[in-house]
């Protein structure tokens, strides 16, 4: 078991059911929604609790759902999962197909045992592959091999279909992100892929309305 899944079985001990969740791979688990819903006035009468996990897939969340979701039985869920998935981080590299098997398994999931909860598909991140980071030629290379932004237009267009078809939303936050090339600006970025907190201070302004 990852030491992240672990501490948050630990955590839900304590933690309000009924309240709001954010799930998914390290973009989610970097959202330091915590600090933000404490000096932010959002208006909420809810918590928001963070359970994602770096470095997850989509098949790592099929194995994880009691201690990410269903255990806190949330009343909003926000999923931003499968960028590691089209990083090429499954065993057998990056397949679409795959990809929408292993989300629409983990929709079908929260539909049958969170049937009242208002469920919102996150559209994924533009990253920057063309900025300079100061990343090794061959770290880079691996790093967005197949994560470009054209394969995640691609998977961002398949995932709101499946969305739709559950009858869940699909939201796009990334407005302010990226640059007129769709490049995600070099200011919000660690390396290209992982977000500094200024990032996600654009996307809880986009995000809020959802709340």
């Amino acid at each position: 078991m990852n030491p992240k899944q672990r501490e948050y079985r630990m955590l839900n001990q304590h933690a309000l059911k009924g309240q709001i969740l954010f799930v998914g791979s390290s973009l989610m688990e970097g959202f330091p929604i915590y600090e933000m819903q404490l000096t932010l006035n959002l208006g909420l009468d809810r918590v928001i609790y963070n359970r994602g996990i770096g470095g997850t897939t989509t098949a790592d969340l099929l194995q994880s759902m009691d201690d990410c979701i269903f255990d806190l039985e949330p009343s909003k869920l926000f999923i931003n999962i499968g960028s590691n998935d089209i990083a090429g981080a499954g065993t057998e590299g990056y397949s679409k197909d795959t990809l929408l098997v292993n989300y629409n398994n983990i929709l079908n999931q929260i539909k049958v045992r969170l049937p009242q909860c208002e469920v919102f598909v996150m559209a994924y991140y533009p990253i920057n592959a063309q900025a300079d980071f100061g990343l090794d030629i061959t770290e880079k290379k691996s790093m967005f091999a197949t994560r470009t932004n054209a394969n995640l237009l691609e998977a961002n267009e398949a995932i709101e279909q499946l969305a739709k078809q559950h009858g869940y939303s699909y939201i796009n936050v990334n407005e302010g992100l990226a640059d007129e090339n769709g490049n995600l600006m070099p200011e919000f970025t660690v390396e290209g892929v992982h977000l500094w907190p200024n990032a996600y201070t654009v996307i809880l302004n986009n995000l809020k309305r959802h709340l």
